[in-house]
C-alpha cells in the first residue's frame, strides 16, 4: 500500500501541516525540518497525489458533516471522533443537523459546497443520494457515516443494526420476558428499520414470545415518555414484560414515565433496553442496558475513507467499513 502524507509526517516526528508546509511552502519551514521531511519522503517512497492537489486547490481546509440530530449524544460522540482525526491531518469539522429534513439537508449540502469543503461526511436523511452524487461530480468527496448503500457506490462508516436489534431482543428473551414492545421510529429511518428486523428475527421462531412496535415520530425523550404513559395505562395481561427503544433517548423517556407514576418497577415488571450506549444511559436512575455503537471509532474512521478518496480523485475505491454492535448489560434488565 501506498505511503500517505501522514505516514511521512509520523516518521519525520512533525505534523502533517508540516509536512503540507514542506511540500507547498518550504521557504516558511527551518531547513532541518525540510531536510528530516525529505528524508523520510525517500525512505517511504512516498509518491505526491497531484490530482489530489489540484483538486483541493481552492478549497478550505474543512469538511462538512451532516447528521440527523445533533441534539442526540450518539451524534456528538460521532462529531467528536470525526474531529479529533481531522485535526490530526489540518482540517477543522463544520457540523449541522439536519433534523430528518431533506430540505434542510440540501440547504447545509448548498452551504458546504458554497464553502468549497474538502469533502462532507453524512448521515443522509432516508436514501436521497442525488445531490451527493453531484457534489461528487464537482469534485468534493462525500462519506456516509452510520448508514450504508445497497449498491455501494458510496464509501461509508456504519454498524450492523440488524444484528444489533437481534442481540438487544435476545438477551431480553434470555431473562425470561415474552411480551416485548418496540419503540421507535420514524419509519423508514433505516437505521430503525434494521433494528426491528433484528428484533423480529428473534421473535419469529420462539413460540410464545412477542413483538409488539409502538411507533414514534422522533428518537427523543418526549417521544418516548409518551410511549411510557401508555404503557402504563395497558391492563396488565395485554402489557408488554419488555421494552426494546430504539435508541437510549427513548428508552430514558420510557423509564422517566415509568418511574414517575410508581406502578411499575424496572427490571420486576417492565425490563428495558436502550440502543447507542451513550454517558446518560448509566447514569440514568435504574442505569439501562444499551447495544452499544462505538460512535468516536465511526466518526474517526469515515475521515480516514475522506481523506483517502480527496487523494486519490476519481481513482477512489468506495469502501464499506461495518462495526460490529455489543450488548452492555446494567440493572433495567439484569434486576
Amino acid at each position: 500500500m501506498a505511503s500517505s502524507i501522514r505516514d511521512v509526517a509520523r516518521a519525520a516526528g512533525v505534523s502533517v501541516g508540516t509536512v503540507s508546509n514542506v511540500l507547498n511552502r518550504p521557504e516558511i519551514v527551518a531547513p532541518g525540518t525540510v531536510s528530516r521531511v525529505h528524508e523520510a519522503i525517500e525512505r517511504l517512497g512516498f509518491v505526491r497525489n497531484d490530482a489530489a492537489r489540484q483538486l483541493r486547490a481552492g478549497r478550505s481546509r474543512s469538511l462538512g458533516l451532516v447528521v440527523l440530530d445533533t441534539r442526540n449524544p450518539f451524534f456528538m460522540d460521532l462529531a467528536h471522533g470525526a474531529q479529533s482525526r481531522a485535526l490530526d491531518d489540518g482540517y477543522t469539522v463544520l457540523m449541522g443537523g439536519s433534523d430528518d429534513s431533506r430540505a434542510r439537508e440540501q440547504s447545509l449540502l448548498d452551504m458546504f459546497e458554497e464553502h468549497r469543503v474538502a469533502g462532507v461526511l453524512i448521515s443522509p436523511v432516508r436514501t436521497q443520494l442525488t445531490q451527493l452524487r453531484r457534489l461528487r461530480d464537482v469534485g468534493i468527496p462525500v462519506v456516509l457515516v452510520d448508514r450504508g448503500t445497497s449498491d455501494r457506490s458510496f464509501s461509508s462508516v456504519a454498524v450492523d443494526d440488524v444484528e444489533g436489534g437481534r442481540i438487544a431482543v435476545q438477551h431480553l428473551v434470555d431473562v425470561g420476558r415474552r411480551r416485548i414492545a418496540f419503540v421507535g421510529g420514524p419509519q423508514g429511518l433505516e437505521q430503525i428499520d434494521d433494528r426491528l428486523a433484528g428484533a423480529r428475527s428473534v421473535v419469529e421462531p420462539h413460540e410464545g414470545v412477542s413483538l409488539e412496535v409502538f411507533p414514534t415520530e422522533a428518537l427523543s425523550v418526549l417521544e418516548g415518555r409518551r410511549i411510557g404513559a401508555q404503557l402504563v395505562e395497558m391492563a396488565p395481561e395485554r402489557r408488554p414484560d419488555a421494552v426494546f427503544a430504539a435508541n437510549d433517548l427513548l428508552a430514558m423517556g420510557v423509564l422517566q414515565a415509568l418511574v414517575m407514576t410508581g406502578s411499575l418497577r424496572v427490571p420486576e415488571d417492565v425490563a428495558l433496553i436502550g440502543y447507542d450506549d451513550i454517558d446518560f444511559a448509566s447514569a440514568a436512575v435504574v442505569p439501562i442496558s444499551s447495544v452499544r455503537q462505538p460512535a468516536a471509532e465511526i466518526g474517526a474512521t469515515a475521515v480516514d475513507l475522506l481523506l483517502k478518496e480527496a487523494e486519490a480523485g476519481t481513482a477512489a475505491d468506495r469502501e464499506q467499513v461495518v462495526f460490529q454492535p455489543r450488548l452492555v448489560v446494567r440493572a433495567s434488565t439484569a434486576g
